[in-house]
């Protein structure tokens, strides 16, 4: 069974052979571990880093947004700034802060620009025929923060509470403008050949949402059952991404038609993603950064992933699995995450 036959059957409760386990490495990492290291580790786990995936991990480079000292505007008129290479960031100078320049503001051009700078669309498409020359799927990604995070960034947090508090009519203005733009963006993948779309936008803090869910259903529920439709009528897989606490949410968001939820496993809690979760919908987990995987040990490290296939894994499918790496996690805990994410992804087999 090759790469893309399996995840499309762990997506849909089709008995894959193996459990898919994604280890993510942030391009801020190559200068806080020594290099000699971070390739070996990449090297001496195969499963988790094809070759493919070794050669363009040589070949990261750093995107404008996440260069250190080096503030960034994108296609919105947001300013962003950065104080570690490799990081987004935050923003820093909100384009709307004041609705006076309202009437300045433009959209970028779905055509040409992809919210932070040029996009080719055929070049896409080109890609999109490798991965699917290379048995894997062809991924459409909107930016992180399309919606939410985007009025956020043009408004400032605060204002843009109030304005849903106000039901302001500049308000549904922006909103209108950033669904037609996020629209116009995936009708462009789907006509690249996608067949899998990810909307990835973080909705929750550390407890809780940071948005209420009658304001997420007012204001941001109807876009993203606007643009996911868009990519489900083409017969699309939707994945949906949010970091933080979404359990006031997740009805919400899984009612805009999602098959996939990528969320964060000790902040919403693994028994209650259980009970609430499994066997209804394909589970990305995200797995802690935060506690056991940065002060631990590695036997705990490796009980943990272990107790969370047991919890969420089952011989159908539905399970999948990612690891963000960021500086600050030991070299040691890092090698045990990588064990630990090959040798359990085969237990159910």
């Amino acid at each position: 069974m090759n790469y893309r036959e399996n995840l499309e059957r762990t997506i849909h409760f089709e008995k894959p052979e193996w459990i898919p386990m994604v280890f993510h490495i942030n391009p801020a990492c190559w200068n806080y571990y020594d290099k000699n290291v971070l390739n070996e580790l990449i090297v001496s786990h195969p499963f988790l880093f094809s070759e493919a995936d070794r050669q363009r991990l040589k070949e990261t480079k750093l995107m404008p947004i996440e260069q250190a000292g080096k503030p960034f505007i994108d296609s919105w008129g947001c300013v962003w700034q950065t104080t570690e290479n490799g990081f987004h960031g935050t923003v820093i100078l909100h384009p709307l802060e004041n609705w006076e320049a309202l009437e300045k503001l433009v959209s970028p051009d779905a055509k040409i620009d992809s919210g932070r700078g040029p996009i080719n669309w055929h070049q896409v498409a080109e890609n999109f025929k490798i991965a699917k020359n290379n048995d894997k799927f062809a991924i459409g990604e909107l930016l992180h923060g399309h919606t939410f995070l985007t009025l956020a960034d043009l408004r400032g947090y605060e204002n843009l509470v109030f304005d849903m508090a106000d039901n302001n009519a500049n308000l549904w203005k922006i909103i209108e403008m950033i669904e037609t733009f996020n629209q116009q963006i995936v009708r462009e993948y789907i006509k690249a050949g996608a067949e899998l779309i990810k909307y990835p936008e973080d909705l929750g803090m550390q407890v809780g949402p940071m948005i209420s869910p009658s304001y997420f259903r007012k204001y941001i529920k109807p876009s993203y059952q606007r643009i996911m439709s868009l990519a489900r009528e083409a017969d699309c897989i939707v994945h949906m991404h949010s970091d933080g606490d979404i359990r006031d949410l997740i009805n919400d968001m899984i009612d805009c038609g999602i098959d996939i939820i990528n969320l964060q496993d000790i902040v919403n809690g693994i028994d209650w993603i259980r009970t609430k979760l499994k066997g209804n919908i394909c589970i990305e987990l995200d797995i802690d950064r935060q506690s056991i995987t940065k002060f631990g040990t590695p036997d705990e490290i490796d009980k943990f992933i272990l107790e969370e296939v047991k919890a969420l894994g089952s011989k159908n499918g539905g399970l999948m699995m990612v690891y963000g790496l960021y500086p600050g996690i030991p070299v040691e805990n890092v090698k045990s995450l990588m064990n630990a994410m090959t040798k359990y992804a085969a237990y159910y087999s």
